[in-house]
């Protein structure tokens, strides 16, 4: 899953990035409304965190935006803005959540992980294919009912290729809901974590197959 952060302070978006990164999600962070614009241009996301009180503008203005363009994208808005009627403006402006600073981590994750399992939102509770199967809440994999231990990263892949089992994940899509703007991905970090995913399954006696489509991307489906 992908998330855009907007938010300016430069310490609270790096922690924000690393929480959310920790919890699985490949994030991109901006720090202004400007660049909000910008992503929102030229990538697909699942979420949003929006903080308010930006350096040029009113982070209320790029949801107002969102909204007049029909984009159903739910949007966490993470403010200092406390006041009731903060909040009730919020939520009529199209917000689909509303979280005050100072706030715990484990809350906003939670929170965000609520809006995703909405009706037609990006994120099931649970996934499963032969007798592989993945808990996207606890962000665990079993394979015959035993815990499989997988990286962050591997469990985010993996629920990537089976929300398009029995289809070709494409490449450039995998690459761009892992890794977002990552400048510091390398253009085979991809095939290495397919790779390392493919034995720990195959290790484990996965039935679920991961098939390489050169040159288009990755299949998940059952043995043949």
């Amino acid at each position: 899953m992908k998330l855009l952060v907007v938010e300016d302070e430069p310490e609270l978006g790096r922690l924000l990035c690393s929480a959310f990164e920790r919890a699985g999600f490949a994030v991109d962070l901006a720090t202004s409304l400007h660049e909000g614009r910008g992503f929102l241009a030229v990538a697909g996301y699942d979420a949003a965190v929006l903080d308010l009180s930006l350096p040029d503008g009113d982070g209320l203005s790029l949801l107002a935006e969102l909204r007049r363009a029909g984009a159903g994208l739910p949007v966490l808005i993470l403010t200092a803005r406390d006041a009731p009627e903060d909040r009730v403006h919020g939520l009529n402006a199209g917000a689909d959540d509303y979280l005050v600073k100072p706030f715990h981590l484990p809350e906003l994750i939670a929170r965000i992980r609520a809006l995703l399992r909405r009706p037609s939102a990006a994120l099931g509770l649970t996934l499963s294919l032969g007798n592989l199967e993945l808990d996207t809440v606890l962000r665990q994999a079993r394979v015959g009912g035993q815990i499989l231990l997988l990286s962050p990263r591997e469990i985010s892949v993996l629920e990537l290729l089976l929300r398009h089992q029995g289809q070709v994940a494409l490449r450039a899509s995998l690459e761009d809901r892992l890794y977002g703007m990552d400048r510091d991905f390398t253009p085979n970090a991809l095939e290495v974590l397919i790779h390392r995913l493919r034995r720990r399954l195959q290790d484990a006696g996965a039935s679920p197959l991961i098939h390489t489509i050169r040159g288009v991307g990755y299949l998940m489906a059952p043995p043949s």
